[in-house]
């Protein structure tokens, strides 16, 4: 019923682009069968839901509760921003549920690097920034805590149920993934969908390279970023209905223009303030380049959030000088890190 909808708010040309180039990356004809008038989506049920393809030149604007950057109304010039409703998730949970997530490390006495805390860091950052140009910017949460009600303890007797051939310890770890890795985003996701309703979301993340022991990492040579847009489903993925039809959202809603648009743009400022390279996938990677540091994945959160989502990846938590500028914190101006004057992690990263 809900993608009824969508009626006549695409072509079929735009409607087939779209699946080819961006969200798919196989065939996907099991799922669709195309006439010039509509598509016909197959439930694992084996009924069939038709949604009417719009004459060309003549679309439909879709609904949804984002509005493109097109529909914004005109801003002054000292605030570009003004009206622009952003959410900003910081990636991950930290505080006392780092270790949980494996988010982090420590050497020695050392500060620990703890992913969930660093983009809590830089997203009050990057807030106060947004809000001096006039945007509306709305954290999705503002401290190491989780979001959801739920914790690993709630979720161990379903993990049981569902893994019952693990150990104690491996169903333990399992009802501890479901808790940072499914009930976790769910919940932000209902957050953002119900409540914030944001024009564009930013995800702050940092990456990583393999550390190993987070006692005594492994430490990278390599520093790069890249952003995530949404896309790019396995077979297996496009096999669920949930997916499908969170997939079919997207697609409707014409997601994939505004975040590409707003991708590149950031992904230029990326390289100008940072010295950061562009990451580059394997080529057999469940992706789809889009551009220098851009690629479309399927992830949890950029799926289920029903807005624009850029999903940044900047930076190697367990690169030599990234640990060195986590461990002289966040200040203002410049201070001599790794031997050079360097601006604040934190600061470089809400700037860019």
């Amino acid at each position: 019923e809900e993608l009824a909808r969508y009626d006549q708010v695409l072509t079929r040309p735009a409607f087939e682009q779209a699946l080819d180039e961006v969200y798919t990356l196989e065939d996907w004809s099991d799922y669709f069968s195309l006439t010039n008038e509509e598509v016909s989506i197959r439930t694992s049920g084996g009924e069939r839901v038709a949604v009417r393809f719009a004459a060309e030149g003549d679309p439909k604007p879709p609904e949804r509760y984002w509005r493109p950057a097109r529909e914004l109304p005109p801003a002054p010039p000292d605030k570009p921003l003004a009206g622009l409703r952003i959410a900003i998730d910081p990636g991950h949970i930290g505080g006392d549920y780092a270790q949980i997530e494996e988010r982090w490390y420590r050497i020695g006495d050392g500060i620990a690097v703890t992913e969930g805390d660093m983009t809590l860091r830089t997203a009050k950052l990057l807030q106060t920034r947004l809000e001096a140009l006039g945007a509306v910017v709305t954290l999705v949460r503002t401290k190491p805590e989780p979001v959801t009600n739920l914790r690993p303890a709630d979720l161990l007797e379903f993990a049981r149920q569902r893994r019952p051939s693990l150990s104690k310890a491996e169903q333990q770890r399992f009802a501890e993934r479901l808790f940072y890795r499914t009930a976790e985003i769910r919940a932000r996701a209902a957050l953002v969908n119900e409540s914030i309703r944001p024009d564009l979301l930013l995800c702050v993340h940092f990456n990583a390279e393999a550390w190993d022991n987070p006692s005594n990492p492994t430490f990278s040579k390599v520093n790069h970023f890249h952003l995530i847009l949404h896309g790019a489903y396995m077979p297996g993925e496009l096999a669920h209905d949930d997916e499908r039809f969170e997939m079919l959202t997207k697609v409707f809603q014409q997601t994939h223009p505004e975040e590409l648009a707003v991708s590149r743009k950031v992904a230029g400022a990326f390289t100008k303030r940072t010295s950061l390279l562009p990451y580059i996938y394997r080529t057999d990677a469940p992706a789809v380049r889009l551009g220098p540091a851009l690629y479309a994945r399927n992830l949890l959160a950029n799926r289920l959030y029903r807005c624009p989502v850029i999903f940044l990846e900047p930076y190697v938590m367990n690169n030599q000088l990234v640990y060195d500028r986590v461990q002289a914190g966040d200040y203002e101006g410049e201070r001599m890190v790794a031997g050079k004057p360097r601006v604040s992690l934190y600061r470089e990263y809400a700037d860019a």
